[in-house]
């Protein structure tokens, strides 16, 4: 059949032809005396040809099986070809190793360093009482399980429901909101989040710092995503204003501003009571990222709604990892019982998990308890984070750019040198040789090339109520000393 048509259309060809030149004037044919058109001879013979190819069986080649020579230069020619592109060699890099819990002092490659690369805010990695509870857990659980599935046959996929629900209900009472939720993965929280609330059609106006799972989190949603300028609320009520002045449509659907408490980018902290201000005025609704801010601003640990004074009700939707404050893994989500209620049905990142690992929902109980039992820790916290300030306030080529209660201390180039590529190299040597000579550990605010924040790179010092003077004066030292050696031709 397949080898009939390219023959049925070259003769469709060439019968056109010829019926063209019988259509000419006077070419008519007689049969059994009747004058007959001669196209209509044409059209006759071409439907005849038609049905007789069409009629003929397609041509198949004879199937010969490969003879085991010709099998095996086969496979001697063929070369795979490689699954990624090969690493340059100004893109490798030595990644240090972390070899001990990521305390304020902690094992790097060997030695022993102090450690402003990890988010432990209160200090609580390593903490002998929480681990004694992470024990406890972990022995019950495991024995409670074994007999059920011994004995009772059940089978226990998702392991210690009760341990989840009281760490569930602890947070929502901590935070005041009427329910909350758990994830088993701190950042796959807000990009599961949003996608569950947000779809097609929807309006959401995100600042453009945002981190890398946010950003993720509204590209799932597929929602029209509209970004205004970093921390300017002059720019979120002008976008806001441009997207709802005489937009009847816009009334109609649903629409979103989205925030994080602490940026991660920057280690601004975002103005609350102006946002909801302006939530209220147009209509939005506000989801909140607070990962970096719970358990650390406000008079309690509460987070930023605590530090601005407005009520919690107000925040439709907060999310935020329990791996910075808490010292644990996953994530939360709080609000309203329809909010929670929502995502146990519809948030990929809750239906399509396993549940938190029971020991780990403990220890973030643990931690809330001994945040609500201990509240000077935030006193000793904020003090390290005043102390870095004023020590790192005339560091060589660097200047502060964080809000000074962030516990991340953002620190930038005071001159870009154009390419976000050499300000990187820059930052980076600074990070090594400060490793390499001081045996002090910090990090880069690098970014993949999925991400798509512009804020400019810079370095990240995460500080812990852990610390002590002594390690923040060390951290000082070397990072002025470094800086200045590495960014002379730049000063």
């Amino acid at each position: 059949m397949d080898m009939a048509l390219p023959v049925v259309n070259a003769t469709a060809a060439a019968l056109a032809r010829v019926s063209a030149a019988f259509n000419a004037p006077f070419a008519r044919a007689v049969v059994f005396g009747v004058h007959i058109d001669g196209h209509l001879v044409v059209e006759g013979l071409l439907i005849a040809v038609i049905v007789f190819q069409l009629s003929r069986k397609s041509y198949k080649p004879p199937k010969k099986p490969l003879t085991e020579k010709e099998i095996d230069e086969l496979c001697d020619e063929w070369e795979p070809e490689p699954l990624c592109p090969p690493i340059k060699e100004g893109a490798k890099i030595d990644t240090p190793m972390l070899e001990s819990a990521a305390g304020p002092h902690t094992i790097v490659d060997g030695k022993e360093v102090v450690n402003f690369a990890s988010a432990n805010y209160l200090g609580l990695v390593g903490n002998e009482k929480i681990i004694w509870v992470n024990f406890r857990t972990l022995v019950s659980v495991h024995w409670r399980n074994m007999v059920l599935v011994l004995v009772v046959h059940v089978d226990f996929m998702e392991q210690s429901v009760y341990v989840h629900l009281d760490c569930e209900q602890k947070i929502a009472n901590f935070l005041g909101t009427p329910d909350s939720i758990l994830y088993s993965y701190g950042i796959s929280t807000i990009f599961s989040v949003i996608p569950a609330f947000c779809k097609k059609g929807d309006i959401i106006v995100a600042d453009e710092g945002v981190h890398w799972a946010v950003q993720n989190g509204l590209h799932l949603s597929r929602s029209t995503v509209v970004y205004f300028k970093h921390n300017d609320m002059a720019s979120l009520a002008s976008t806001l204003e441009k997207l709802t002045r005489g937009n009847k449509r816009a009334e109609k659907i649903r629409r979103y501003i989205v925030v994080e408490s602490i940026y991660q980018n920057s280690g601004q902290i975002a103005p609350l009571d102006e946002i909801v201000k302006l939530k209220e005025k147009y209509r939005f609704r506000v989801i909140l990222e607070e990962s970096h801010s719970f358990g650390v601003l406000g008079n309690s640990g509460r987070g930023l709604a605590e530090h601005y004074g407005v009520p919690i009700e107000k925040i439709d939707i907060i999310t935020a990892g329990m791996g910075n404050a808490l010292a644990t893994d996953g994530g939360f989500c709080t609000g309203s019982v329809r909010v929670v209620d929502h995502q146990r049905l519809s948030s990929a990142g809750y239906v399509f998990s396993a549940s938190l690992p029971p020991y780990l929902a403990t220890a973030a109980v643990s931690a809330v308890n001994y945040l609500e039992e201990n509240p000077s820790v935030l006193t000793n916290l904020r003090s390290n984070i005043a102390l870095l300030h004023k020590e790192l306030s005339d560091t060589p080529g660097l200047e502060i750019s964080s809000h000074v209660l962030s516990p991340i201390v953002f620190l930038k180039l005071k001159k870009q040198t154009g390419s976000p590529a050499t300000d990187l190299d820059l930052l980076e040597t600074i990070a090594e040789r400060m490793l390499k000579e001081d045996s002090v550990f910090i990090v880069t605010s690098k970014k993949s090339n999925l991400d798509r924040c512009k804020l400019p790179t810079g370095i990240r010092l995460f500080v812990s109520a852990g610390h002590t003077e002594s390690d923040i004066s060390t951290l000082s030292s070397s990072l002025k000393r470094v800086s200045a050696s590495v960014l002379s031709d730049y000063l």
